[in-house]
């Protein structure tokens, strides 16, 4: 089971910090992605990190404002997001998977995912 925190309402140009807990002892074994979606629109990749933890990818949108992590020891991945946009807003979830040959940039890719996370940005 995975379970996002840390949404909420923020001004633009501030901060957020999310966060994806695993009960699972054997989440430092998958990679995990966020993914957000906003009304009407499709779901949209945001950012991964691999197992390893030093093997990162972030979407070109969120580059330079967004950062992932991950604590095994918490089994916890987490998103900062700083710089908030109100094109940011969206309900971001987090997935995980053992992506083998897949992609980690789509969101087929994933095998597990949490409920959401609401995130607003206004201007």
């Amino acid at each position: 089971e995975l379970v996002e925190s840390g949404g909420g309402l923020v001004q633009a140009g501030g901060s957020l910090r999310l966060s994806c807990a695993a009960s699972e002892r054997t989440f430092s074994t998958y990679a995990v992605g966020w993914f957000r979606q906003a009304p009407g629109k499709e779901r949209e990749f945001v950012a991964a990190i691999l197992r390893s933890s030093t093997t990162t990818y972030n979407a070109g949108s969120v580059k330079g404002r967004f950062t992932i992590s991950r604590d095994n020891d918490k089994n916890a991945v987490y998103l900062q997001m700083n710089s908030l946009k109100p094109e940011d807003t969206a309900v971001y979830y987090c997935a995980a998977a053992f992506l083998g040959g897949r992609s980690f940039a789509s969101s087929r890719s994933y095998d597990y995912w949490g409920q959401g996370t609401q995130v607003t940005v206004s201007s």
